[in-house]
C-alpha cells in the first residue's frame, strides 16, 4: 500500500464517518427514516473500507514496506473511524426504532436555524446538468451541498466544478428558510434559482 493509498482510504473513512454523524443526528431530530437508512448503508461501506485498510496494512508489514509503528497508527485510525461510524449507526437506530424524543429536545430543534435535507434531483430540475459554481446555490438559496450520492458513489464537500446530474441524491445544509425552495428546485417544481 502506498502512502497515498493509505491516505486516501483514511480520508474516505473520516469523511464518511463525519457525514454519518450529521445524517444520524438529523434523522433523529427531523424524524427522517431515509436519512437513518443512509447511515446504515454507509456503515456497511465503512466496515468494508476499514477491512481493506487492515488487510493492506498487514500485507505491507509482512512485505517490510511498513514498520510496526506505522501499521499500528494506520490500524488505530481505521478503528477510530469505525467506532465513530458504529456510534452514528446507533444514533440512527433511535429513528428506525421510532423512539420518541424528549419534548425538550424537540423544542430545541425547532429553535435551530439550520437544517440538513436529503433530496433526489429529477430530470426536470433546473439543477440537473449544471455545476455548483454556475448556480451559486449557497448565496441564492441559503443551502449548500455537503455531499452527493450518485449511484453507489459518494462525493463529499463537492467543489464548484461538480456537475449535478438527474437522479443524484443531494445532502444539503442551511437555513430553514431556504429548504422548501431548494427541495422544489431539486424536484423540478420551481425553475428559478
Amino acid at each position: 500500500m502506498s502512502e497515498k493509498e493509505a491516505e486516501n482510504i483514511l480520508l474516505e473513512l473520516k469523511e464518511k464517518a463525519e457525514l454519518m454523524v450529521d445524517l444520524a443526528y438529523s434523522s433523529v431530530i427531523y424524524d427522517n427514516k431515509k436519512l437513518a437508512e443512509e447511515v446504515y448503508e454507509l456503515e456497511n461501506f465503512v466496515d468494508g473500507l476499514n477491512e481493506n485498510l487492515q488487510k493492506l496494512a498487514v500485507s505491507d508489514a509482512v512485505a517490510g514496506e511498513l514498520d510496526v509503528n506505522e501499521v499500528v497508527a494506520v490500524l488505530k485510525l481505521g478503528a477510530f473511524s469505525e467506532a465513530i461510524a458504529d456510534a452514528a449507526r446507533e444514533i440512527a437506530d433511535v429513528e428506525l426504532r421510532d423512539v420518541e424524543l424528549h419534548p425538550i429536545i424537540r423544542e430545541s430543534v425547532m429553535e435551530s436555524e439550520e437544517v440538513l435535507v436529503r433530496v433526489r434531483v429529477t430530470e426536470q430540475s433546473p439543477l440537473a446538468g449544471r455545476t455548483l459554481g454556475d448556480m451559486r446555490l449557497a448565496s441564492e438559496t441559503g443551502m449548500w451541498v455537503i455531499a452527493i450520492k450518485r449511484g453507489n458513489r459518494w462525493m463529499y464537500d463537492p467543489d464548484k466544478h461538480v456537475e449535478i446530474k438527474a437522479n443524484d441524491v443531494l445532502f444539503v445544509r442551511g437555513a430553514k428558510e431556504g429548504m422548501e425552495h431548494f427541495i422544489a428546485l431539486a424536484k423540478g417544481e420551481e425553475k428559478e434559482i
